[in-house]
């Protein structure tokens, strides 16, 4: 059974859609076989992934509403390994929908087990979408641990522990195994006193729980989403590239995976 991490902070604009779409595309690359999991009803890690959000009939809302088999949904990107599960803006409606379900929590981790049974992955991203709503409950109840992208702005640290309750909260009655993955800091720009500030503040809190690698503030990054793709099909050069292969390289290392293609060993 393959690791699964929600990628989750209710804060938006922080980097978490850009993250689930670029660290999948980087496991793949470093020759994991890897599921995105799209679970915001914004469905930008679908059309990030080079999919056209109108062609997309079928999605995460019928999995979850009316017991639509995943595994006949789940389609294939253009990287190798790498496969998702689209989202709709239908999601929207699930929240009011699921309300009155029993298990109302567990619903995403129902789905998954269904993919588990059929198919074999390393590594299952769940993409959450900006609020700490039912879906995104589902998605923490679903997981063996959380990934939190941080950005390196003035309000980074506001609504972390608000974020951090809900996991509490979480793993006391829903998911006992939830680990935090760690915190990553995205959006960083070495020029700005303020980032600088911000990382030491983070790691000053949160320790060993900080990802050594920082994404740093890019371009390619930004402009790979308007084509589809993920920053390593766009510009497999650029410094989104690298930042986003040595975030899987170090996630794959703290996961004890020895399995890393040397290749990509020592990425500056």
């Amino acid at each position: 059974m393959g690791k699964i991490i929600a990628i989750a902070n209710q804060k938006g604009g922080v980097g978490k859609t850009t993250t689930a779409i670029n660290l999948a595309a980087s496991l793949s690359v470093l020759e994991k076989k890897v599921l995105l999991v799209d679970a915001d009803p914004q469905a930008n890690a679908t059309s990030g992934s080079g999919f056209d959000v109108k062609n997309i009939k079928t999605s995460l809302y019928e999995c979850l509403i009316e017991d639509v088999n995943p595994n006949s949904i789940i389609l294939t990107s253009e990287i190798e390994g790498l496969e998702l599960l689209p989202s709709h803006i239908d999601l929207v409606g699930a929240e009011i929908e699921m309300l009155n379900m029993p298990n109302r929590e567990k619903m995403l981790k129902g789905v998954i087990e269904k993919i588990e049974a059929e198919r074999e992955y390393d590594y299952l991203l769940i993409d959450c979408s900006p609020s700490l709503g039912l879906i995104t409950v589902n998605a923490l109840t679903a997981a063996n641990s959380v990934l939190i992208p941080v950005q390196c702005e003035y309000f980074a640290l506001e609504g972390l522990g608000k974020l951090l309750n809900t996991i509490k909260i979480i793993q006391n009655r829903l998911n006992t195994n939830l680990d935090i993955e760690g915190f990553l800091l995205t959006m960083y720009d070495s020029r700005l006193r303020l980032s600088n500030q911000v990382v030491e503040e983070v790691k000053k809190h949160f320790q060993q729980m900080v990802f050594e690698t920082i994404i740093q503030r890019n371009i390619k990054i930004s402009e790979a989403p308007s084509f589809g793709k993920p920053v390593i099909l766009y510009d497999a050069e650029s410094r989104g590239t690298l930042n986003y292969l040595n975030l899987a390289r170090e996630l794959l290392q703290k996961n004890g995976d020895t399995k890393i293609p040397e290749t990509v060993k020592n990425i500056d």
